[in-house]
């Protein structure tokens, strides 16, 4: 095994992490990422960044953002989360991965302080991230909040511009059982004086924003009331919502001095796959029959896919669906076609959900199919029922899509 596998196996295994474990990986202050960021002598004050916060649009949303940047002629990072197949993918800088030599280097000579500080994983990404950024002296950083905003470990920045997508149903553990209460959380990320965009009006979460910008002073400004004539190849209705929040965030941008032309804007929207490599977003893998994955997986992204593929032409529809142990099947659910053969999945972590048990709930919502041992096996068997001119969509969790791309 080499040395960036033992990296990231010590990574996974010794600390907690969202993604594998779940709740119990969430810090409720900030106070270990202030001190992670002392001890690194404050990589973040290096550089000038975007902070992206949301339900659903974030990931998106940043890397539009970054594409357009990229096309006129910036050095930008981009921090996102989670990755589909290499832990990499989450620090970039220009499209580039992070260096698994760089990702070895920095654990072998913080690993002491990180563990007698009990430093999550989150935590250290974070500040392995923000430290590359700094070295590759990057013009402008895109940073997309983990998880809420106030509490995130990302939040230690002060941005240029503070974004925040849209407000949904997802992590209520943590984030709060009301819209209001989510809302408040993603608000966390507007700082004094720093002008902040609303990607979607939400009567119930807009007062939220209005009064945290009241008290901080900045300034609001409405994507969603933007006459859109943008186009981009992410391709899905739902990413209409996000386009225009890009749009207004580089018109602030441009009244920042960066210099962003309307050619930049419209080619960075036009090429964002191939400016940052974003995969997984209505992502068509194959023809004959059409085989589309996305990673939607709560409620108000999935609604929106869900939307997307009856628009769709075939002739009969197979969705290869996985979830996860902590996902609130009866607000999913209910979101999934009747008219579809089903092949139930576990993607491959330990949280998730298993394959009968999926297979046993979906029949309660008149969702039928079969059990299959894993996403491949699922996948194949879809293929093999599939006549050419039938749709297979693949998803239901990040993890889920991340075995087949």
């Amino acid at each position: 095994m080499n040395t960036y596998q033992k990296t990231l196996e010590w990574m996974y295994a010794q600390l907690p992490m969202y993604q594998l474990i779940g709740e119990k990986a969430f810090k409720n202050d900030l106070s270990n990422i202030l001190l992670l960021s002392d001890y690194l002598k404050n990589p973040e004050k290096s550089f000038k960044s975007i902070h992206v916060a949301g339900t659903n649009g974030k990931g998106s949303t940043s890397h539009m953002v970054a594409s357009v940047l990229q096309e006129a002629g910036y050095k930008v990072g981009l921090y996102t989360s989670p990755h589909l197949k290499d832990f990499r993918e989450r620090i970039k800088v220009n499209r580039i991965m992070i260096s698994e030599e760089e990702v070895c280097s920095f654990f072998e000579q913080h690993k002491p302080f990180f563990e007698a500080n009990s430093l999550s994983f989150f935590e250290m990404t974070v500040g392995l991230a923000f430290m590359h950024f700094k070295q590759e002296k990057v013009d402008l950083a895109v940073v997309e909040v983990g998880l809420g905003g106030r509490l995130d470990a990302t939040n230690i920045i002060t941005p240029l511009v503070s974004v925040i997508t849209n407000i949904g149903f997802d992590h209520v553990k943590f984030l709060g059982n009301t819209l209001p209460e989510i809302a408040f959380e993603k608000a966390g990320i507007i700082k004094d004086e720093v002008p902040v965009v609303i990607g979607e009006f939400q009567k119930e979460t807009y007062p939220v924003f209005q009064k945290k910008a009241n008290e901080h002073q900045s300034q609001l400004y409405n994507a969603f009331e933007l006459d859109n004539h943008y186009k981009s190849d992410l391709k899905g209705n739902y990413q209409e919502k996000n386009l225009k929040t890009a749009v207004k965030t580089i018109e602030l941008l441009r009244l920042k001095n960066f210099k962003i032309t309307e050619d930049h804007l419209k080619n960075g929207l036009l090429q964002v796959v191939k400016n940052t490599k974003l995969k997984g977003r209505w992502q068509v893998i194959q023809q004959q029959p059409t085989v589309i994955c996305d990673t939607a997986h709560n409620q108000e992204g999935l609604r929106m896919v869900m939307l997307q593929l009856q628009e769709q032409k075939f002739n009969n529809l197979h969705i290869v669906f996985g979830s996860l142990n902590d996902k609130d099947l009866n607000s999913i659910l209910p979101l999934l076609p009747l008219k579809a053969i089903y092949y139930f999945c576990k993607p491959n972590t330990s949280r998730g959900l298993d394959a009968k048990d999926l297979q046993l709930e979906a029949q309660k919502f008149g969702l039928h199919g079969n059990a299959y041992n894993s996403v491949m096996d699922s996948l194949n068997a879809a293929l093999y029922e599939a006549d050419s001119e039938d749709l297979i969509f693949v998803g239901g969790s990040t993890f889920v899509v991340a075995e087949v791309v």
